[in-house]
C-alpha cells in the first residue's frame, strides 16, 4: 500500500514549481562544479536552511555526485528533529517522500533492518513537517539516476547509537550517507565566522562537536567516529553564513558548511610492501584462527595503518602446488580492508562449496593471493559487440547480472583466455547462462584489482 509523505517545505524553503526548482538547482550546481579530480564521496555534510541562504553551500557538497549518478542507489539521510521531541533515532512508516520533482522511494528493507536496533523506532510525527531531510531531496533527485531513501530524524541520542545504525546500513559504493546540519546560530557575523572556523577544524580533525556548534552535532559526531574507524579522508569544501549569502542583516547569522568524506586513495603506486605483508599476515592468521575457532580472525580496523582502515572489497584465492584450493570474496565494500581480508581468507578456506575445508596439513602448503577491488562501474552498451569493445584485456574484472543470475570473473582470468570473446563466454557460464545467450536486460559492471601475494 502506497503511503506518501507530502512535501511540507515546497514554497517555503525552496520553489514549489518543478521547472523553477530545477532551474534554481542547476544554477547553484553550475557555480559549484567540482574539480575533475575530486573523488565521489562516501558521506557528506550539507546544510538544510532555505535555498536562498544555504543552497549555494549545499550545491558544493552535492556537485561531485554527477560522476556517481549510476552508482549510488541508496541514500541514508540523517537530520536533526526540529518540531517534536524525539528520543533516539526515528524513521517514518511512509513508502515515499514527495517533492515537486516527484516521489522518492523509501528503502523498506533497510528501514526494517534499522528498526531491529533498540534506539531506532517509527514516528511519522517527527517527519511530517521536518525540513532538515526534505530540502536535500531535490538535489539528490536531480543528480542521481534513481535511488531509494532511508530518512532518519535524530533526537536525544548518543554518538554510539548513531554509529551502530550507520554501521548496519554502511553498504558499499551504492550507498551514500548524508548528514544534514547547519552550523552556528544567531551570532553576529564576526563571532559566527570564528565559531564556524573552529567547527570546521574539529570536523577535519575528527573531533566531536558541541551542540552550539551545529544543530546536527549528534549525527555529525556519530559520522566522525565511523570515519575514524574506517579510515576515510575529510575534505572541507565550503564555509559561509547567511550574512555572506543574502547581503542582509549581519547581526544574527546562521553558519553553513559543506564537507566530503571519501575512501582513502592509495595512489598510482599501490600498496607499500609493509601494507602488503600486513594483508598476507591477516589472511594467514585468519585461516589458522578458523582451524581452531571456526570463525574469521577478529579485526579492529583502528589497529592498522590508514590504508588498511579504508573500506575495500577483496577476494582471496588459495592454491596448493599451483592448483586452486578455494576462492571467495565480495564485490562491494562493506568493511575495512583489514577486516575484509580476514573474512575473505576464512571464506576461501572453509566456505567455498567446491572444495572440502582446509586442514592443518593444507594450511602449511597454501599459496595466498589477495585481490583488492575497485568500486563497481556500470557499463552502458547496446549490443554484445559494443560490450566486447569496452572490455579491457588484462585490466577489467566483470560482473554480469540478469534477474537472479549473477557471475563474476576476476581480472586474473584474462591470463587463461584467448581474448574478450572467450572471457565473456566464461562469464556467461559462470552466471548459469548459455555462452551464446544475449538479452537487452543483461547488466554488466567492471572493476579493477590490485594483486597482493607472497
Amino acid at each position: 500500500m502506497t503511503n506518501v509523505r507530502a512535501a511540507a517545505c515546497a514554497g517555503l524553503f525552496y520553489p514549489a514549481d518543478a521547472t523553477e526548482l530545477r532551474q534554481a538547482l542547476q544554477a547553484y550546481l553550475e557555480v559549484a562544479e567540482p574539480d575533475a579530480g575530486w573523488p565521489v564521496p562516501k558521506a557528506i555534510i550539507a546544510p538544510h536552511a532555505g535555498y536562498e541562504y544555504s543552497g549555494a553551500v549545499a550545491a558544493i557538497a552535492y556537485a561531485a555526485l554527477c560522476k556517481a549518478s549510476d552508482i549510488i542507489r541508496r541514500v541514508i539521510l540523517l537530520g536533526p528533529a526540529h518540531h517534536v521531541p524525539v528520543y533516539g533515532l526515528v524513521v517514518p512508516s511512509a513508502t515515499h517522500f514527495a517533492t515537486p520533482l516527484g516521489p522518492v522511494d523509501l528503502d523498506s528493507a533497510a528501514i526494517e533492518l534499522a528498526l531491529t536496533l533498540p534506539q531506532v523506532s517509527l514516528s511519522d510525527a517527527a517527519h511530517i513537517d521536518e525540513h532538515s531531510i526534505e530540502v536535500h531531496l531535490p538535489f539528490l533527485q536531480l543528480l542521481l539516476a534513481r535511488f531509494s531513501l532511508v530518512p532518519v530524524a535524530v533526537g536525544k541520542a548518543t554518538p554510539e547509537q548513531v554509529v551502530e545504525m550507520l554501521d548496519v546500513l554502511w553498504g558499499g559504493p551504492e550507498t551514500l550517507l548524508v548528514i544534514s546540519s547547519d552550523l552556528s546560530h544567531f551570532h553576529d557575523y564576526s563571532s559566527a565566522q570564528h565559531l564556524d572556523e573552529e567547527t570546521a577544524r574539529s570536523i577535519c580533525h575528527l573531533r566531536s562537536l558541541r551542540p552550539e556548534q551545529a544543530c546536527g552535532c549528534t549525527p555529525i559526531n556519530g559520522l566522525l567516529r565511523m570515519v575514524k574507524q574506517r579510515g576515510l579522508q575529510v575534505r572541507r569544501l565550503g564555509l559561509r553564513n547567511s550574512g555572506d549569502l543574502t547581503g542582509g542583516d549581519k547581526t544574527r547569522v546562521v553558519g553553513y558548511g559543506a564537507f566530503h568524506f571519501t575512501l582513502e586513495d592509495n595512489g598510482s603506486d599501490g600498496y607499500s610492501q609493509s601494507e602488503k605483508q600486513a594483508m598476507l599476515g591477516l589472511a594467514t592468521d585468519s585461516i589458522w584462527h578458523g582451524l581452531t575457532h571456526g570463525e574469521p580472525l577478529p579485526v579492529r580496523a583502528e589497529d592498522f595503518e590508514p590504508a588498511l582502515r579504508a573500506q575495500r572489497a577483496t577476494f582471496v584465492t588459495l592454491k596448493i602446488d599451483g592448483k586452486l584450493r578455494g576462492c571467495m570474496g565480495k564485490l562491494q565494500a562493506a568493511y575495512s580492508l583489514a577486516e575484509d581480508v580476514a573474512r575473505s581468507a576464512f571464506a576461501a578456506a572453509f566456505r567455498d562449496p567446491r572444495f572440502p575445508q582446509v586442514t592443518e596439513l593444507d594450511a602449511e602448503r597454501l599459496h595466498i593471493h589477495i585481490s583488492v577491488l575497485s568500486p563497481l562501474e556500470p557499463l552502458q552498451f547496446g549490443s554484445e559487440k559494443d560490450l566486447l569493445a569496452q572490455m579491457r584485456s588484462g585490466v577489467d574484472g566483470l560482473l554480469l547480472q540478469e534477474g537472479i543470475r549473477r557471475g563474476t570473473l576476476l581480472p586474473s582470468v584474462w591470463g587463461v583466455v584467448s581474448g574478450a570473446d572467450e572471457f565473456l563466454r566464461h562469464l556467461k557460464r559462470k552466471a548459469g547462462l548459455h555462452e551464446c545467450y544475449w538479452s537487452d536486460d543483461l547488466r554488466v559492471s567492471r572493476y579493477t584489482a590490485e594483486d597482493v601475494e607472497a
